[in-house]
């Protein structure tokens, strides 16, 4: 599987089984009301999912330019952190304000859905290459 068909499974498939786990996990975590985690974790799920395409392109392009063309532990890293990283700042004017709390508390609760998606990820991802293959590279 390649190309555009590629990218929209991948962010769908790794969209929503990430929410199965993640709204109940994070309800449960912060004591709150399942809508309304529920609510915010779909909405940060929508800014990912155009995240996802926009950094995988990116990163494919980028991956295409390279002598080595494996995907390695340490670019796993590298694509995981990178594409958390841009997330993160993104979804922390979200979080604060959906949960009425201090940009120093929602970084922290940003933190924490980073720390479980950035392991989610890693996992969905190698094996998502597992079961589809890797992407042909120009």
């Amino acid at each position: 599987m390649q190309g555009i068909k590629r990218r929209v499974i991948h962010t769908l498939s790794f969209e929503i089984i990430g929410l199965i786990i993640a709204v109940p996990l994070f309800a449960w975590v912060f004591s709150a009301d399942f809508t309304h985690i529920g609510i915010m974790t779909v909405v940060m799920s929508l800014i990912a999912m155009v995240w996802n395409m926009t950094f995988n392109k990116l990163f494919e392009i980028w991956e295409a330019r390279q002598d080595d063309h494996h995907r390695t532990v340490k670019r796993r890293v590298m694509h995981a952190l990178g594409f958390e990283g841009g997330l993160l700042i993104a979804t922390l004017p979200l979080i604060a304000w959906w949960m009425q709390m201090s940009l120093w508390q929602a970084l922290l609760t940003d933190l924490g859905y980073m720390f479980f998606f950035l392991v989610y990820g890693f996992a969905f991802n190698w094996g998502f290459d597992r079961i589809f293959g890797l992407p042909k590279l120009k």
